[in-house]
């Protein structure tokens, strides 16, 4: 399958806050990942626990504005040929291409109404 939804962050003022109204209400565990302000979700503790997710600060917003809900992530087969249909169809690139290293290509964008979008192309390709 491609083009499906893999991946979601929510961006957050307090990590601490944030981790615990999760964690209360979804039973969401948490593991530190890279900078203090930036943290995996998975839906389960232990070792059998899922990456679904991302808690990240605010700080990291590629727009202006205040991110309220939840950024996802589409898997892509091709990263510059979404890229190519983004701009086409009139959408905006707010974070260009990069590398996210072990994972894959990121490209940040908002779509005609101004939702922040994140398409990916994995190293693995799991969206085929």
């Amino acid at each position: 399958m491609k083009n499906n939804l893999l991946h979601f962050a929510i961006y957050t003022s307090d990590i601490d806050r944030t981790k615990a109204f999760y964690s209360n209400l979804f039973g969401w565990d948490f593991n530190s990942y890279g900078q203090g302000d930036f943290m995996q979700i998975k839906d389960s503790p232990g070792k059998e626990g899922k990456l679904i997710g991302a808690l990240q600060s605010r700080e990291y917003s590629p727009i202006e504005d205040k991110i309220l809900g939840f950024e996802c992530s589409i898997s892509v087969l091709n990263i510059d040929d979404t890229i190519t249909k983004i701009e086409a169809n009139n959408g905006k690139i707010v974070m260009p291409k990069t590398e996210i290293p072990y994972v894959g290509w990121l490209v940040k964008f908002l779509d005609t109404e101004g939702n922040i979008v994140c398409a990916v192309q994995y190293h693995n390709n799991p969206g085929k």
